[in-house]
């Protein structure tokens, strides 16, 4: 028989002018896993952090198993049973795994004033053994792991105190099929265990499939509570914008022509990891698909045709024959580049909207060595108004916005400097589905103004979606290509990937 978890009580917490929850009230019972589904900004993941102890509420009351609980960070409610990943990065650089893993409880492994490092590392692996993770080194600096290795070990972090109350805050669009059974397989057992899980996710699929009740937020405000049984797609797309969705999500034609012209071409890649004798030719005017597992070289195909990365073997050169061999020249040259890292690689997060957007555009709007504060407000609110940037102003600072809202400064980044190419990795990641229909149709638009896009995704129907033309990827190499088509399904395209 179920019993109350956690039980918050007409929460209210505010941002400035920003209201983010409005009265909420919200309830976990053992055994749950609980979707927690709703546009940028309707407040998921605020409430989620009130109760993990990131955030106090302005007014309201917090219920843990009928006692009052009023966290006051994060290390205090995860001693109280309540633990959260967080969608962004949330490991410490320059430390090891084991050391992330334990920061906090160091006196675990303490005697005499001494800590045991080899029981400490001995634990560390352990825990990562038993997650379905023990191929990460605990003795490895966390900064030689891959963005969802590092977000395995906060798993393991999160693990190690066995929680009774988990909350997965977007966790799943960080991780490859490896990562994400991992944590649909702590749902699972975590609810067989009496225990509960709250699940943020804009994937509606992965919310049906896995999650026995789901609760939609508005604008901050609780809309309603759907059992097992009442979850279907169109309900909960509507509950969640209040309006029926109009216009095309993916592009709705098969017309996958483009210019024969090459703007952007990669030569016999040889990076010394991933990429081996790799080749790639972007066109004018068309919007070509990497896809592939995690580990298939894609991300660095990005990373590389911006300049950030240097190839040991071949070449990235523009239609001028220009070297792409750092961003500054990439970007000079109309190049922009999305990271799938959006807060450590995209942003500046502790900048203002106008800041960030402005960065790369600055040697146009500087006239005779000057900076005029309206020319860069005209590029900001430009771009706000273009791309519908939720704030109260662009002198706000970009932390302080949704996840979508943060990509969406990003995109606006690029726009505003008009580039004429654009490396799109993973560009709708953690961004809901009002968000996600937006950009394709942004995306959409920039071909058709004979723009040109390299979009990497490890979602399938993503690409399929979008692509003109589709490259597969496999250890390093491409395993397959296709033309735009009406035929091509996910299992085509999977077979080409393991």
């Amino acid at each position: 028989m179920s019993s109350e978890l956690i039980r918050a009580e007409k929460i209210v917490k505010n941002f400035g002018l920003t209201k983010a929850l409005q009265g909420v009230d919200f309830t976990l019972n053992s055994g749950e896993i609980r979707g927690l589904i709703g546009e940028n900004g309707s407040g998921k993941s605020t409430i989620c952090s009130i109760i993990s102890g990131i955030y106090g509420c302005d007014s309201g009351e917090l219920f843990l198993k009928g006692e009052p609980y009023k966290p006051v960070n994060m290390v205090d409610a995860q001693k109280k049973g309540v633990a959260m990943i967080m969608q962004e990065m949330g490991t410490i650089s320059s430390i090891k795994v084991c050391d992330n893993i334990f920061i906090g409880k160091e006196a675990l492994f303490t005697k005499n004033g001494v800590v045991n490092r080899r029981a400490m590392r001995k634990a560390a692996g352990k825990i990562l053994e038993d997650l379905g993770a023990g191929d990460i080194d605990p003795w490895a600096s966390i900064d030689t792991l891959n963005f969802e290795n590092r977000k395995l070990v906060e798993i393991a972090r999160a693990m190690y105190d066995d929680p009774d109350i988990l909350i997965v805050d977007e966790t799943t669009t960080a991780l490859s099929q490896r990562g994400r059974d991992i944590i649909y397989q702590l749902c699972d057992r975590m609810s067989s265990q009496g225990k509960g899980v709250i699940f943020i996710s804009h994937d509606l699929d992965e919310i049906m499939e896995h999650c026995t009740a789901l609760t939609v937020l508005r604008d901050g405000v609780l809309i309603d509570t759907l059992d097992k049984e009442q979850m279907e797609p169109s309900l909960i797309k509507s509950l969640m914008v209040g309006r029926e969705m109009v216009g095309d999500y993916y592009r709705s034609d098969y017309d996958g022509s483009y210019s024969e012209e090459v703007v952007l071409s990669m030569k016999e890649i040889y990076d010394g990891r991933e990429l081996k004798n790799f080749n790639l030719e972007l066109h004018k005017g068309e919007i070509l698909g990497i896809g592939g597992l995690s580990e298939c070289g894609m991300h660095e195909v990005g990373r590389l045709a911006f300049g950030i990365e240097k190839p040991l073997r071949g070449s990235v050169k523009l239609a001028d024959g220009t070297d792409v061999s750092q961003p500054y020249i990439a970007t000079r040259h109309r190049v922009g580049y999305i990271s799938k890292n959006r807060d450590q690689e995209s942003l500046m997060i502790t900048a203002t909207i106008l800041e960030n957007i402005e960065l790369p555009s600055l040697k146009d709007i500087t006239r005779h060595g000057l900076l005029f504060r309206k020319d860069e407000k005209a590029l900001a609110e430009e771009q706000r108004k273009l791309l519908s940037i939720k704030c109260n102003t662009v002198d706000q600072p970009v932390k302080s916005l949704s996840g979508g809202n943060k990509q969406k400064v990003v995109f606006g980044r690029w726009i505003g400097n008009k580039s004429e190419i654009l490396i799109l990795d993973c560009p709708t990641r953690g961004v809901d589905i009002g968000v996600k229909q937006s950009m394709y149709q942004l995306i959409y638009q920039l071909k058709k103004e004979g723009k040109s896009v390299i979009l990497i995704s490890e979602e399938l129907a993503e690409i399929i979606g979008m692509s003109d033309r589709i490259i597969i990827m496999k250890d390093g190499e491409v395993s397959g290509e296709f033309a735009r088509s009406e035929e091509i399904t996910e299992h085509k395209l999977i077979e080409y990937m393991i």
